[in-house]
């Protein structure tokens, strides 16, 4: 059986622990437990609204983004579609100077070729333009082949095949042009 003695105690603690619960309950005001809640509710409220805010103003910016680039970069396609253009006319006119041609149509061409670049110019489009003995950039040229040849260094640029083109700060096709891949000495 239990002893007395150790009941007696136990119930000094429930009674201890009812009496502090009773003052605590005292303390406690109906009005002051709502005012917390709502005070925290105002809280979560508007912290969400915060966040809401934040979500708005990301999705403008990014809009303002894509929306700046869809005109910078709309039209890729076709000047993409325009460079095999550039290239007949440039190597039209190569061939009417090689041939000796009638100098109105040299003139012609070049007047052509000449429009079409300030067309390119006012659409944000420069060509990239390398010379041989230049050093090979995989950024901005293609290596179409690759041929040792005496007095190059590994690397440099031997003959160029076709310009590239940039838009803005976009790559729209690489120049084309050879390598040398002569081997140190």
């Amino acid at each position: 059986m239990a002893d007395p003695k150790n009941d007696e105690f136990l119930d000094d603690i429930e009674a201890a622990e009812a009496e502090a619960y009773a003052e605590d309950a005292d303390e406690l005001d109906p009005e002051a437990v709502e005012l917390d809640a709502l005070r925290a509710e105002r809280d979560e409220l508007k912290d969400r609204f915060m966040r809401a805010l934040a979500d708005a103003e990301n999705a403008r910016k990014r809009a303002d983004k894509d929306r700046r680039e869809a005109q910078q970069y709309g039209g890729s396609r076709l000047a993409r579609d325009l460079l095999p253009v550039y290239d007949n006319l440039q190597r039209a006119l190569n061939a009417a100077r090689e041939e000796n041609a009638a100098a109105a149509l040299i003139e012609g061409i070049e007047l052509t070729l000449r429009e079409l670049l300030n067309t390119f110019s006012k659409h944000g489009m420069s060509a990239i333009t390398p010379e041989v003995g230049d050093k090979f950039d995989p950024q901005h040229h293609e290596a179409m082949f690759e041929a040792p040849v005496p007095g190059t260094k590994a690397g440099e640029i031997i003959q160029v095949s076709a310009e590239g083109f940039m838009l803005y700060d976009r790559l729209l096709r690489p120049a084309q042009v050879g390598v040398s891949s002569m081997p140190a000495s």
